[in-house]
């Protein structure tokens, strides 16, 4: 029976260093999602996980916690920004952003191309769309003008120290090449695909917008391989 007792007494201590511990394990993680493509990719995840209510906690947590950390606040909402259907939490999420100072809309910045052929013929190129801070949206595909997709995967965020510096895509070196001239070539490789009956593979959907008619030439600044 006094086990009990004492336990009782010894718990508010125990949960206060426990809350602590939590808290300060969080505002890390956090502090994170400014540098670490993989902390930010996690954030989304777990918050487009959550029930509308565990939503909700997050968000009334980033308002209590933000002004604590030396972190944007474009690092903190950006990524739920990105998974978050509901209009009233969107509304929120950008107010948040405007208080802060930052346009939620999406970044005006140009997308960089690199491409090139291997020996066999295949071409490759790789896709690179900024996002906010220094993070960014890779496509990268292998493919034939004329015969369409070998491969084509997607990554919806990378940081770009990540992909800059590579020069190449599964053994096929890369370099800086107008980003009109690859989407003319993936808009063939498209139709290849269609004239096969075969299905435009998934990870071209969020980069659908880069296939409008008319690319300017203002699309084409950083083909000299700035970042």
């Amino acid at each position: 029976m006094s086990s009990g007792s004492d336990d009782q007494g010894a718990s508010p201590v125990q949960h206060g260093e426990v809350e602590e511990h939590v808290r300060s394990a969080w505002r890390s993680w956090l502090s994170a999602l400014a540098s670490d493509a993989e902390a930010a990719m996690a954030a989304a995840l777990a918050y487009e996980s959550l029930p509308f209510e565990g939503r909700d906690a997050w968000l009334d947590a980033l308002e209590a916690d933000a002004a604590l950390l030396a972190v944007p606040a474009v690092a903190l909402y950006a990524p739920l920004l990105a998974v978050e259907d509901d209009d009233e939490r969107r509304a929120r999420i950008e107010a948040r952003l405007v208080e802060a100072g930052v346009d939620a809309a999406p970044s005006s910045s140009a997308p960089r191309a690199l491409h090139g052929v291997g020996g066999d013929g295949t071409h490759a190129c790789r896709i690179v769309v900024p996002l906010y801070l220094d993070f960014v949206e890779v496509l990268t595909c292998r493919y034939t003008p004329t015969g369409g997709f070998l491969a084509a995967a997607h990554d919806p965020l990378r940081h770009v120290g990540d992909v800059a510096s590579r020069a190449e895509v599964e053994g096929v070196a890369v370099e800086p090449t107008p980003l009109r001239v690859v989407i003319e070539e993936l808009a063939h490789a498209i139709l290849a695909d269609k004239r096969g009956q075969r299905a435009t593979p998934p990870a071209l959907a969020s980069f659908a917008h880069l296939f409008a008619p008319h690319l300017e030439d203002g699309d084409d600044a950083g083909a000299d391989g700035r970042w």
